[in-house]
């Protein structure tokens, strides 16, 4: 029966096997069967199924996956995807089995562990280079089905393609303000490219009016009613690691200007007309302006009347006006997109006002330089208008035309310095006023003058004194004048007087002779006495004379000898062994010191080179050895006194030989080594000991230790019975010093003791004359072997024992007796 129905339909009533086809059944209906027994007395009960039964076909495994494609290959991933079977088996797909192939293997591998559905996978941690094949099987209930055919095989590189941009839009956009605007064009690259909006290089943003779209192909910047601000310069970027693609466009919202700027100035007001000035608007719109609407009004009526709508300039004349009336103006802008709101000026009477300046009095000029020279003026009456500006003019006297000296405005001050003159020449000046009106007419001229320095005499040198002497000249020093009269001083006179004398003489005849500030007089006479002085000159004349102060007796100075010492004359200097030492000082004195270098009181070594110059001394030792050190001295000297100076040198090299070296607790197979510390470790700590042996036998030294810091060593692993010699080294930081040897060769043996007595001496036969003796090996030989035993004899109550003989083996016979 259906599953709905309630009433059973026979099927069959001859079956005599243990199962039915039936037949007749709806596909996608649910039955209920039941089966009863039946025999020749009757039918027995029925059994029904328990559940109801969905009519359909047997379910198999799915159909191969179909469409494996790969969607992207980086140099470890390969992204892939694919389409269901078209038929599932009967079942649901439960999950999705993905395989690989690396191409040179046989076998494929599951890529995921993971239960999969999505139709779409990267398979990551590939290595770059490899190359796979994939396929891709379906899943139900009842198992896994064939797989799906292989991709061809891939290989793991990045993708790389430079980006492409093609865009819709041109380099200029203009747009109306509340209109909206698009920016769109496609783009392309691999790997798939990063794309940045700017506008006048800022990142643009998105908000209520801009909206960005990107898509893997396709890009768009969008502004909806737009508003001024949104001009500028747009730039679009789409790059990847391979490189990178602009695209730009000017956009430019326009509008219609926003009013003139206010207020509206009244340059000039007459009984019949004005002269108005304004700014331009603050905003054109972003379209030039191509010109200003002017109208006029009598202030009590409410009708305005066109002066001009055909002007560029910010400035109008207003023209035809009565005389006492009241007028106001007001001005708008214009552009291709509109005309602005208007700018309305305050009222303004026609009437006479205002005149330009009167000429100004005839200047005066004073401060005359080479190149420059002050004009001086008064302040003329206005005009009624304040004065703004005065006009400054020169001209060459011989010249015809008046040039302005300078562009920038002269105002409040009534003087100007002319700069720019030609020395030598001769000029005029005249002066103009001018208001916000106009300008005046021009002063008269002033009286002519030479663009020329004044020029004075110089005030004397400052501060002359005599830094030097000798017996026959003395040597001036002083410092320039503190005024050189606006001349340049071309140089100084010298002059002398011996004390008693009234006349002066001079040490050099013309001034040029001495343009330095400092002179040596010569020809003087030793032990007299003078005074000096010196005039500066310049092109008015000479200075005022300045005196060295106290008179000079002319002789030798003395001057003690003074040491500088310079670095290498500290206290201690250490040179390393083979380099070369150098030990220098400045030398002061006067006379010039004799100058001695001794070494411990003694001279210095023959192979020093010692140079006196005349202003210090050097001694020098190449390739220095231990020897070179000690304490050096510098002694100057000259009939003033004399000085020393000391320093230490120590040349730091290898060490010497240790000292004392000993062999003692001799082993057959080591001995005990000990020595003393070098008597000179080279000027550097002992940082180690190298010991050393050989066999007598051997060319060859053998070391046994190289980084004993210990002043003894035990000698191992020697070989017994064999002779050997040591020797040990000291090193420092320099090297490593000579050796010392042990006298004679060691022989490797342990050492000898005397043997134990023998062992059970009694006597084995006895006769009148003599004695058989027997005995036994001692217990110890005292390290080597027993060559013989030594027999004596006593005669009962002697006190002295009698020699008989040595012998070899165990047993003696003591005759004589």
């Amino acid at each position: 029966r259906e599953s709905d129905h309630r009433a059973w339909t026979p099927v069959s009533y001859t079956v005599t096997r243990q199962n039915a086809t039936v037949q007749g059944l709806t596909e996608g209906k649910a039955y209920f069967f039941r089966i009863a027994a039946e025999n020749i007395i009757g039918m027995g009960p029925f059994t029904e199924t328990t559940k109801e039964i969905v009519i359909r076909d047997p379910i198999t495994v799915p159909d191969r996956p179909e469409d494996l494609e790969v969607k992207a290959v980086t140099k470890n991933s390969v992204t892939l995807t694919w389409n269901p079977p078209k038929y599932n088996g009967g079942s649901d797909i439960t999950m999705y089995v993905l395989e690989s192939r690396l191409i040179g293997k046989e076998k494929f591998h599951r890529v995921t562990k993971e239960k999969m559905l999505d139709r779409k996978y990267t398979v990551e941690g590939l290595k770059e280079g490899d190359t796979y094949e994939y396929r891709v099987s379906a899943c139900n209930i009842v198992g896994q089905g064939k797989p799906s055919f292989c991709t061809k095989p891939i290989t793991c590189k990045d993708e790389i393609a430079p980006p492409s941009l093609d865009l819709d839009f041109r380099d200029k956009l203009i747009v109306r303000v509340g209109e909206a605007f698009s920016l769109t064009g496609r783009y392309s690259g691999k790997p798939a490219p990063k794309v940045t909006w700017l506008k006048d290089y800022t990142v643009v943003k998105e908000d209520d009016r801009t909206k960005i779209k990107t898509t893997p192909t396709t890009l768009c910047l969008g502004i909806l009613k737009s508003v001024r601000e949104d001009s500028g310069k747009y730039c679009v970027t789409v790059e990847n690691s391979t490189g990178s693609r602009k695209g730009f466009c000017q956009v430019n919202v326009v509008d219609r200007p926003s009013p003139p700027v206010g207020p509206v100035i009244f340059d000039e007001v007459h009984k019949d007309h004005m002269v108005v000035s304004w700014k331009p608007p603050l905003d054109d719109g972003g379209s030039e302006i191509t010109n200003y609407i002017i109208e006029k009004k009598d202030a009590h009526r409410d009708m305005w009347m066109p002066v001009t709508s055909a002007t560029v300039k910010t400035t109008c004349k207003i023209p035809k006006l009565l005389e006492g009336k009241e007028y106001q103006i007001r001005i708008y802008a214009e552009n291709l997109y509109g005309i602005s709101d208007p700018l309305i000026s305050d009222e303004m009477k026609a009437k006479d006002r205002f005149r330009v300046p009167d000429a100004p009095e005839q200047p005066v000029v004073k401060d005359v330089t080479k190149d420059s020279a002050v004009v001086v003026w008064n302040k003329p009456y206005d005009g009624g208008k304040p004065i703004t500006n005065y006009i400054v003019e020169k001209k060459e006297t011989m010249a015809t035309r008046w040039v302005r000296v300078t562009k920038d405005p002269i105002f409040p001050g009534t003087q100007f310095k002319v700069p720019d003159l030609l020395e030598g020449c001769q000029y005029e000046f005249r002066v103009s006023a001018e208001n916000e009106i106009g300008v005046s007419d021009p002063s008269p001229p002033s009286k002519p003058i030479f663009a020329r320095d004044p020029i004075a005499k110089p005030s004397p040198p400052v501060n002359p004194e005599a830094v030097d002497k000798t017996k026959n000249s003395v040597d001036l020093s002083w410092q320039p004048p503190r005024h050189d009269g606006n001349g340049k001083i071309i140089g100084y006179l010298v002059e002398y007087q011996k004390v008693g004398d009234e006349e002066w003489k001079k040490a050099n005849l013309t001034a040029d002779s001495c343009p330095e500030t400092k002179y040596k007089v010569t020809g003087l006479t030793e032990g007299l006495t003078y005074k000096f002085r010196v005039k500066a000159v310049n092109a008015a004349g000479e200075s005022e004379p300045a005196y060295v102060p106290d008179p000079v007796e002319v002789k030798d100075r003395l001057e003690p000898p003074e040491l500088i010492l310079d670095a290498n004359m500290a206290r201690e200097q250490h040179v390393k062994a083979g380099d070369t030492l150098r030990l220098s000082a400045v030398i002061k004195g006067v006379p010039f010191p004799k100058v001695t270098w001794k070494k411990e009181d003694r001279e210095v070594s023959p192979k020093a080179d010692i140079e006196v110059t005349g202003v210090g001394s050097k001694l020098e030792i190449r390739n220095t050895v231990h020897e070179d050190g000690g304490i050096y001295s510098l002694t100057v000297e000259n009939p003033a006194g004399s000085k020393t100076v000391s320093v230490k040198v120590v040349v730091l090299d290898k060490p010497g030989p240790p000292r004392n070296l000993q062999v003692s607790e001799v082993r057959s197979d080591s001995c005990y080594l000990t020595w003393m510390e070098p008597e000179d470790d080279g000027g550097s700590v002992i940082t180690n000991y190298v010991v050393e042996r050989k066999d007598v036998a051997s060319a060859q030294w053998v070391a046994i230790s190289s980084s004993s810091k210990k002043r003894s060593h035990m000698a191992k692993y020697l070989i017994e019975g064999t002779q050997y010699l040591f020797r040990v080294a000291a090193e420092n930081q320099f090297g490593r010093g000579p050796y010392v040897e042990t006298l004679k060769p060691i022989k490797a043996i342990d050492p000898l003791h005397p043997p134990g007595p023998p062992k059970n001496l009694h006597h084995v036969d006895v006769d009148k004359t003599e004695v058989s003796l027997v005995w036994n090996r001692p217990d110890r030989d005292g390290g080597a072997e027993i060559t013989g035993y030594l027999v004596e004899y006593q005669e009962d109550g002697a006190d002295e024992w009698t020699k008989f003989q040595t012998v070899p083996m165990l047993d003696c016979v003591v005759t004589g007796l």
